[in-house]
């Protein structure tokens, strides 16, 4: 079966990942047209390092859970999947899951405004470090800010609608275009998450609960 799943933050919320919502977080101590569009990168390039620097280590220090575990073991199985991440962590790479499409970018990378070349970014960043290619000091987090255009959505678009199942877990449904990527899918979909979406109105199917539960204890009765 080809199996297309979407993950968004509800995957790595239990991980210790803040969402966007979360009372507290990280999110909402700052403002996101400060520190997530080049717009407020323009403005204060030294604010965003220092807010994804701090999201870098909050990263490093997380590990997997059950819901990572979970889809890496399916998509090392029988079936035929694509993986598709709204999150920009690198857990499901380490809890295993090859070829995971980071639509969003990924926060361990880093990325020169002036050349486009990208690179394993370093835990701390600042405004003056260079691009390695062309040395330009011009280097951000290799992440797609609100107003830009997210990564692969071709290759996304067709795994979707190719798919026999469309999963969507964790996500809230909220930021476009991942929240509209049930209506591309021809095939059955399934939302997991810890309660219904902004969306859940689009899917044929839904299981709630935590991911940690819920994710492992659907992949069970799929292998």
């Amino acid at each position: 079966m080809k199996i297309a799943i979407l993950t968004g933050a509800g995957v790595s919320a239990e991980s210790g990942l803040g969402t966007f919502r979360d009372v507290g977080g990280l999110w909402t101590q700052y403002d996101l047209n400060d520190v997530a569009t080049p717009q407020g990168f323009a403005r204060n390039p030294a604010l965003v390092h220092d807010f994804y620097n701090a999201r870098r280590t909050n990263c490093a220090e997380a590990v997997p859970n059950a819901a990572h575990e979970a889809l890496a073991a399916l998509a090392t199985g029988a079936h035929d999947v694509t993986l598709i991440t709204q999150n920009i962590d690198d857990l499901h790479s380490r809890a295993g899951s090859p070829d995971v499409i980071h639509m969003h970018g990924q926060l361990m990378r880093a990325l020169c405004a002036a050349c486009d070349a990208s690179w394993d970014a370093p835990l701390v960043m600042s405004p003056q470090d260079p691009c390695p290619d062309c040395g330009a000091i011009a280097t951000r987090p290799d992440v797609v800010w609100f107003g830009e255009i997210p990564y692969h959505m071709e290759t996304i678009a067709h795994a979707v609608t190719s798919a026999d199942l469309f999963v969507a877990i964790g996500t809230s449904a909220e930021v476009y275009p991942a929240a509209g990527l049930v209506e591309l899918a021809q095939g059955r979909t399934l939302e997991i998450n810890l309660e219904p979406s902004a969306r859940a109105n689009a899917f044929d199917d839904h299981r709630f609960g935590p991911a940690t539960q819920i994710v492992p204890a659907w992949v069970a009765e799929l292998r």
